[in-house]
């Protein structure tokens, strides 16, 4: 097993060392999802640590996507934007993390929910040096037997020196596609969550058992290499107000949907409208 353990300030700086590291010391491993001919996956347990997580530069350019797509996650993981999505008896999806975060199911005939990040926030403002704050996404009685079983295994929170400090682990995290936008829209959270108890946002910790590069994007992964390589770190990087207008795109894509329920649209229509009056400030 190889480990690897990144301390940086900002986010795309962790994120671009934490995927060179793979890349350079990861173990080969099969995995479940690989076509014939694939080669082995690149794979390390990681913890990566920012110390500054809302700290510019916040967005690095050679991430899979591009603002809009991270609007419209931090959409679904703050807000529940796709929530009416989940219909595994349909084909549809299983699960999504805000469900799981903010109307976890428990088990019994009653189907009640509970919503896990309201009482850890007030959990922390009782006593923000508690050990108790956390929120679970795994269900054992499903997730040990459905198809797509939740990467974010749960977020632990506590208050020191004034600033809430987060910890998001994860059982399984896609480095180059998938590791950006998770830790991204996990700072957004945090952020929320320092909001509600009342704080600062602090430092952030992003935890991954396997930490991996699949084999079948080694090709398209040869363009972050070569970026990389080619670019000073200061283009490497965005502020993220460089991206305002395509965070506002990403929300009109989100309003275009028809199905999306009347409450969730007022929340994506408020944060356009807030990202707006930032564009004409």
């Amino acid at each position: 097993m190889k480990t690897i353990r990144i301390v940086e300030r900002t986010l795309p700086l962790a994120w671009e060392k934490a995927v060179l590291a793979c890349w350079r010391e990861g173990d080969p491993f099969p995995t479940q999802y690989d076509k014939p001919g694939d080669p082995n996956s690149r794979d390390v347990l990681a913890l990566i640590h920012v110390t500054e997580p809302l700290a510019e530069p916040r967005i690095h350019r050679a991430f899979p996507g591009g603002p809009a797509d991270l609007e419209k996650y931090r959409a679904e993981v703050l807000y529940g934007v796709h929530d009416h999505w989940i219909d595994p008896a349909a084909g549809k999806w299983e699960y999504t993390y805000h469900q799981r975060l903010f109307a976890y199911r428990l088990p019994g005939p009653e189907g009640r929910v509970y919503n896990q990040i309201e009482r850890c926030a007030a959990m922390l403002r009782e006593c923000g040096f508690t050990r108790r704050a956390q929120a679970v996404t795994w269900q054992v009685w499903e997730d040990l037997g459905i198809s797509d079983p939740a990467c974010l295994q749960r977020l632990w929170f506590r208050v020191q020196d004034g600033r809430l400090n987060m910890v998001a682990h994860m059982r399984s995290n896609d480095a180059f596609k998938a590791s950006f936008m998770n830790m991204y829209a996990f700072i957004e959270l945090q952020r929320e969550v320092a909001r509600a108890v009342g704080v600062p946002v602090g430092e952030y910790c992003h935890v991954a058992d396997s930490f991996h590069i699949y084999g079948s994007y080694f090709a398209e992964f040869e363009g972050f290499l070569k970026l990389v390589e080619r670019r000073p770190p200061d283009q490497r990087v965005w502020d993220w107000s460089w991206g305002l207008e395509m965070y506002i795109e990403g929300c009109d894509a989100l309003l275009a949907e028809p199905d999306m329920p009347a409450d969730k649209r007022r929340l994506v229509e408020d944060r356009r409208r807030a990202l707006r009056d930032m564009s004409i400030a």
